[in-house]
């Protein structure tokens, strides 16, 4: 009999502490290593600049790049040779997230404190983004609109695109028609760590952004966090991840199709199912196992299962919310018969897919909601990409000279009192001006 695809069964309340720990870790001991490593390619770039680039993409893309910029040319020659269908749901989508982005458009705001006193805020769009749009096992041109069309709603200045080289020293044909439709600037051959040192710091090519976006592989993500004293990033995020909530309502089939089309990403997504019921779970168990045999992707799909794969029964939908909150996923469905109701109870998760109708999938492509998610649980604290991501805000003061001589002993006194004398100086001038 062969071994079972899923790494966690049986009952949630079960789940040994150290079965917990994994679940909710998401991490592997080859974290530290990918830093080191990635620590020596920031450096080579700071250094050497666009000579370190050409020589990872010998390195790691086994391509001799003759130029790091791709011509405009190739990205329009891209578009107008995707077939219609693709290209006609590429904009779909397109429309979509702009339209979804337009209406999380902030506003300036100004406000009176006390008599004469008035703070404001004032939403200003970045000058330059970089967006990364990943390569490798798949690509990705969803990325590359999930990015782009944000930062072009937003009003940013410049958007640049940033995509690894395929064996013809140019990013995938998909992702240069969502570049040249989405309406990028820029779009240079560039992956990994090394696309994210070039961003942060800039080349003789390429210029230094303000904010550095978009999803990626280990390295990328360890990238990310290690040029943040130079440049500004969206949630660190890691490979992708499931939670689905599911009771009596729930298709065991439709449950298991979710599980696997996260796991298809990466052989380390992870994927988890909290089912209500013994019955329901063991069918959600055996429709997962049926289709993890048949999968295209089956490869990816059954490690991945089989590593932080989880389909684990809960005996009341009360017994799932604490573990949503703790485990805080990418990816939360809402399989139940009271899916609006339940959304009431969820905190921390990137983003909730409300019904079993409303597949992950639909949201990975044109509802419009965006799908660069934080994950290994930093939904606790993190957001999904939005409009926001692509502003910084101006704040300001004004003060009538009534109020200046309102404020100033209030001010001086607590001033003395943290023995900043010369801040008690600058107020108490007010006065009697």
């Amino acid at each position: 009999m062969s071994a079972p695809v899923l790494k966690f069964q049986g009952a949630l309340s079960d789940l040994a502490p150290d079965a917990r720990r994994q679940l909710m870790a998401r991490t592997g001991d080859a974290d530290s290593q990918v830093a080191t490593r990635v620590q020596a390619l920031i450096a080579r770039v700071r250094v050497e600049g666009d000579r370190a680039l050409f020589d990872f993409a010998r390195e790691f893309d086994r391509v001799e790049l003759t130029a790091l910029e791709v011509p405009r040319s190739r990205w329009d020659a891209a578009l107008e040779a995707l077939p219609p269908a693709v290209r006609g749901a590429l904009t779909r989508a397109a429309r979509n997230i702009a339209r979804a982005h337009a209406a999380q458009r902030p506003q300036a705001t100004e406000v009176e404190i006390e008599p004469g006193v008035v703070v404001g805020r004032r939403p200003d769009p970045l000058g330059r983004v970089g967006v990364y749009a990943p390569g490798g096992r798949a690509t990705y041109p969803s990325s590359v609109l999930m990015g782009v069309v944000p930062a072009r709603v937003a009003g940013v200045g410049e958007v640049i695109v940033c995509s690894p080289p395929g064996p013809d020293g140019q990013p995938s044909a998909g992702v240069l028609a969502a570049a040249a439709l989405a309406g990028a600037d820029r779009v240079f051959a560039l992956g990994g760590a090394g696309a994210v040192a070039a961003l942060a710091y800039g080349t003789q090519r390429v210029p230094r952004v303000d904010r550095i976006v978009g999803p990626g592989n280990a390295y990328v993500a360890a990238a990310k966090l290690q040029v943040v004293d130079a440049v500004a990033i969206d949630a660190p995020a890691g490979p992708s991840e499931i939670l689905v909530v599911a009771d009596a309502s729930a298709r065991p089939a439709a449950v298991a199709r979710e599980l696997l089309a996260q796991a298809e990403h990466d052989p380390e997504a992870c994927c988890v199912a909290l089912v209500l019921g013994a019955s329901l779970a063991q069918a959600v168990r055996d429709a997962v196992e049926q289709q993890a045999r048949t999968a295209r992707r089956g490869d990816i799909i059954r490690s991945a299962l089989g590593s932080r794969g989880a389909v684990l029964r809960i005996d009341s939908l009360e017994e799932a919310w604490p573990f949503v909150a703790d485990f805080a996923p990418e990816h939360l469905l809402l399989a139940t018969s009271t899916p609006s109701a339940d959304l009431a109870r969820v905190r921390n998760a990137g983003t909730v897919f409300v019904g079993q109708r409303a597949s992950v999938a639909f949201g990975d492509y044109l509802t419009g909601a965006n799908h660069v998610l934080p994950t290994s649980g930093l939904a606790r604290a993190y957001s999904g990409l939005s409009v926001l991501d692509f502003y910084r805000w101006t704040t300001w003061q004004r003060v009538t000279p009534e109020a200046a001589a309102a404020m100033a002993e209030d001010v001086g006194t607590l001033a003395d009192s943290e023995g900043l004398f010369a801040h008690a100086a600058a107020a108490r001038a007010w006065r009697l001006s």
